[in-house]
């Protein structure tokens, strides 16, 4: 087993593409065949397996989502950190904050479109924490 600990700086609300990171983490591990476990340890960002040719795909995803849980929204009742606070949570709920992607021939054994994508819900910079384990 091998395990690596990234620390990230996110540039607030958007994207921030992990694929290179897991690759790098899969060579280091020296592991042929196995499965590599992403592991995001907070609430208001999430770990995302998305399409990774057309930057419109992740674009029109952060418009639904904004439409789905608003900033400032009068539903909710936290708002401990700021109008972002909740809807963060909601967004990470709906999505994820894990993935477990298959390792072949020593490589994550990602599709020809997908990346992994931490997808920051703060409108805020925040430093996040990623552990990525991997097991052949």
């Amino acid at each position: 087993m091998f395990r690596e600990v990234l620390s990230l700086t996110t540039e607030g609300r958007g994207f921030l593409d992990l694929t290179p990171a897991l690759q790098r983490a899969v060579t280091a591990s020296g592991v042929r065949d196995g499965l590599a476990h992403l592991f995001l340890h907070h609430t208001s960002a999430s770990l995302i397996l998305c399409e990774n040719a057309d930057p419109t795909v992740r674009d029109d995803l952060a418009r639904f989502f904004a439409r789905l849980a608003p900033d400032g929204d009068r539903l909710f009742r936290h708002t401990a950190e700021g109008p972002d606070d909740m809807p963060a949570h909601v967004r990470t709920v709906l999505t994820q904050n894990s993935l477990t992607v298959p390792v072949t021939g020593g490589r994550a054994a990602l599709g020809t479109w997908q990346g992994v994508y931490l997808w920051e819900h703060r409108t805020h910079p925040h430093r996040r924490r990623v552990t990525v384990t991997v097991w052949g």
